[in-house]
């Protein structure tokens, strides 16, 4: 495994795509253990702030993007719910649970004629351009890339085919989830790197960690 520091590339390479896995802001409709301490009012706008945290990030790295947006009223989404994401294409979620949507983005996006995806989530304010592009590279040399987070489980995931197994039989939003997806790396051989581990916000005590710049 690989834990290199993070520096600047010249840019994306081709091939390159970026997967972002997103709601749709609505009150009551999004962070609902962040919304259980500070309540739906403030949930919804730290949401936002997120939300332009990652697409500032995403943005900057300049990789082609399908942003993936789940909560949309219809099988597309519509030019309202798809504002955050200007110049970007954007997608409804598949059904079935988060390792089965995140499996058919990377399998739509692999099927495209991408060679190195990676996915990310909106709830992590420490994520920055320069960690996508650090995916990106390492990618040129692993089968497999992980952005650590502090609550077990992981903020990017990087490929480069396919990796069913790594989506199946998983307690998604647990603490096992980083573990368990590491474990199936080594047992399917795959060379794994590994990004610097961030802490998302999830609940009041991480919001006040964050606002507190305290992020031990």
């Amino acid at each position: 495994m690989s834990d290199k520091p993070i520096v600047e590339s010249a840019g994306p390479g081709r091939g390159d795509h970026l997967l972002v896995f997103a709601r749709v802001p609505a009150l009551g409709r999004v962070k609902s253990r962040l919304a259980a301490g500070v309540g739906p009012d403030q949930a919804l706008a730290i949401y936002h702030e997120l939300l332009a945290i990652t697409r500032t990030a995403v943005t900057e790295a300049g990789v082609p993007t399908t942003v993936w947006l789940a909560d949309t009223a219809g099988p597309e989404p519509t030019d309202t719910e798809a504002r955050e994401w200007p110049g970007m294409t954007t997608r409804c979620q598949e059904a079935g649970d988060l390792g089965q949507r995140m499996m058919a983005a990377f399998g739509e996006a692999f099927a495209a004629g991408a060679h190195r995806a990676a996915i990310i989530g909106t709830d992590c304010p420490g994520l920055r351009a320069a960690h996508l592009t650090q995916a990106f590279r390492l990618l040129a040399d692993h089968d497999v890339v992980l952005g650590p987070a502090t609550d077990g489980g992981y903020y990017l995931l990087g490929l480069r085919q396919p990796q069913p197994e790594l989506f199946q039989q998983k307690a998604w939003s647990t603490a096992s989830v980083l573990t368990d997806t590491l474990a199936d790396a080594r047992r399917l051989g795959l060379q794994v790197a590994l990004l610097p581990e961030l802490r998302d916000v999830d609940t009041a005590a991480d919001l006040a960690a964050w606002r507190n710049k305290n992020w031990e």
